[in-house]
């Protein structure tokens, strides 16, 4: 036999593989893989690659293309949709049900007939779950917990897409508000494929300058489960629980928590509630320093009419006391002149000087007792006056008090703690940062 009769043509090349791949998988098979790129064209027909990834860098370890036909792609692709609330995507993993086909012109290619969204959500819930453990080795996972949320958080770093719409809620509510906070946007993509790296560039650039905040939001409006995708994976997730700041999540999704919902110190459900909790909060602070403010007046109201009354009382005992004197000294004065002048008809003759002399003593000793009398009352009503609340506060001290009782221990009294203190004019609110016993 020469070699022309032993050669076969390329379509008969072409025809025994496709024989061989018809009898080898007559039926269709299911197969799980990931879905590398994805094109729906103008005839409804829906092109895809599909791969499989391995090894320490995940580079492809199999790749081959796949169609859905335009009869079943609409009815696939509402199935996933209405089960998964997402498209098909790139890097997707999917679980789908193929017929082998191979052609002669256009090769080895896949055709899609059916799609399990049960694997795609199940793929999705074994990355979150992996995340949780290893932020949880890793000694990270409780790490913002441990942030306290101040009472009235009005100095905030917001991580946000600038035009979507849950960031433009958040604002609505935040500025319809009679209380004034200080918003910084970093502006990041909040889903796709960038979102993850956009979304960290953010974090570093607060971490760098947490000092000009007292809180971090991180906020997006309503998406599809697939959405979460970036804020399960653990490279973002690592960085909000090592944020130097208490972080309030409002990523806006009703069914399920993302990781980065579950390591934030506060997680609400949306854009909307997180603004709803921030503006209470400084309500209820108002609210309460306004009611505490009443009161510390009205207890210092009380003490100082109570302490005019018994000035009062003291001033008319006083003057009840120097009247009493005056007329006892005049009393005396009045049987002294009398002593005298008797002692002065009987005596006139051989002791007329002696009794000039004591009756210019009598009168000098007279005024004397009457002035030390007068200065001793004087001094009384001074020393009385002078220790009137509002004397002593005007001398620059001042009334210490801690939830409506006076402070006169500073054992009682803890850091951080708050105390109101009573001036000469006006009250001023403190917070303790040091004691000394």
């Amino acid at each position: 036999m020469t070699k022309e009769s032993k050669h076969i043509t390329l379509s008969q090349l072409q025809t025994r593989i496709k024989e061989g791949i018809n009898n080898c998988i007559p039926f269709p098979i299911w197969i799980c893989a990931e879905v590398s790129e994805i094109k729906v064209n103008y005839s409804g027909h829906c092109y895809l690659e599909l791969v499989e990834k391995g090894g320490q860098n995940q580079v492809p370890k199999a790749k081959v293309s796949a169609v859905i036909w335009k009869n079943s792609y609409t009815a696939i692709s509402s199935y996933f949709r209405s089960a998964t609330g997402s498209d098909l995507i790139i890097g997707m993993q999917v679980l789908v049900k193929v017929s082998v086909s191979y052609h002669e012109l256009y090769g080895l290619s896949l055709v899609i007939n059916d799609i399990d969204p049960t694997y795609t959500l199940g793929d999705m819930e074994r990355e979150k779950q992996k995340t949780i453990q290893k932020l949880k080795a890793d000694g990270i996972y409780d790490m913002n917990h441990f942030f306290e949320i101040p009472h009235a958080t009005q100095k905030i770093a917001v991580i946000s897409s600038r035009n979507a719409a849950g960031y433009q809620d958040f604002m609505m509510e935040i500025n319809s508000s009679i209380f004034k906070f200080e918003i910084t946007l970093f502006d990041a993509f909040m889903q796709g494929n960038g979102a993850e790296e956009s979304i960290i560039e953010a974090l570093e650039l607060i971490a760098s300058s947490d000092e000009e905040f007292e809180a971090m939001i991180i906020i997006r409006g309503g998406g599809s489960q697939s959405d979460l995708a970036c804020f399960n994976s653990y490279r973002l997730c690592s960085h909000l629980a090592q944020m130097p700041l208490p972080i309030i999540a409002g990523i806006g999704h009703d069914k399920d928590q993302s990781v980065a919902d579950l390591v934030a110190a506060l997680s609400l459900k949306t854009p909307t509630a997180v603004a709803t909790y921030l503006v209470e909060s400084v309500s209820n602070v108002y609210d309460t320093i306004v009611d505490r403010d009443r009161l510390i007046r009205e207890k210092a109201k009380y003490i100082i009419d109570s302490n005019k009354q018994q000035l009062t009382n003291n001033a008319h005992l006083i003057q009840s006391t120097y009247s009493n004197l005056t007329r006892s000294v005049e009393v005396t004065l009045a049987s002294l002149m009398g002593d005298i002048k008797r002692m002065s008809e009987t005596l006139v003759m051989s002791r007329l000087n002696r009794l000039d002399f004591i009756s210019e003593t009598l009168s000098h000793r007279s005024k004397l007792i009457l002035n030390r009398e007068r200065n001793r009352v004087l001094n009384c009503a001074n020393l009385i006056y002078s220790r009137r609340p509002e004397s002593i506060l005007a001398l620059g001290f001042a009334i210490v008090s801690q939830n409506g009782k006076a402070v006169k221990d500073s054992q009682g009294i803890q850091l951080n703690s708050e105390i109101n203190i009573t001036l000469s004019k006006g009250s001023v609110g403190a917070k303790i940062i040091k004691i000394n016993n």
